[in-house]
């Protein structure tokens, strides 16, 4: 099932986030991550409309939109990648939002791939400045 974040949600929203994104972003320090956490935990969730995927009481992943139109995170459980649940989470933001976009560091293969198979089209390749890694800007238009 998939619903709305609700305040109980949080510490298992970021215990995803943190996880994942460190599993997923190996090019990057693991102590730049950590350092995100309050950020992410404390501005981005709360600005953001977050999803979450609910499976027996669990979560299992979190899509977070911007601005109705920015996918500023999406997240899956590392033991439950694999499964669709990323994919679920992305069809149910385009019946939502008409238009989606994103950025993905390039190095991130398997999630710039996910998001191609997905319909999203590369738009702009940037230097984050945070980390100086390649980003990929890509967008989804209905």
């Amino acid at each position: 099932m998939i619903r709305e974040l609700e305040v109980k949600d949080i510490n298992k929203v970021m215990e995803v986030w943190k996880d994942a994104t460190i599993e997923a972003h190996d090019f990057i320090d693991r102590e730049y991550w950590l350092r995100k956490y309050n950020e992410v935990k404390d501005v981005y969730i709360p600005a953001s409309k977050t999803f979450v995927y609910e499976e027996n009481s669990h979560i299992k992943g979190f899509i977070s939109i911007l601005n109705n139109e920015f996918i500023g995170a999406l997240f899956v459980d590392i033991s439950s990648q694999g499964k669709g649940i990323g994919g679920q989470l992305i069809d149910f933001a385009k019946k939502r939002y008409s238009k989606l976009g994103l950025a993905v560091y390039k190095n991130n293969k398997k999630a710039a791939e996910f998001y191609k198979h997905k319909g999203f089209v590369l738009c702009e390749e940037k230097v984050d400045e945070d980390t100086n890694e390649k980003e990929l800007i890509m967008k989804f238009q209905m």
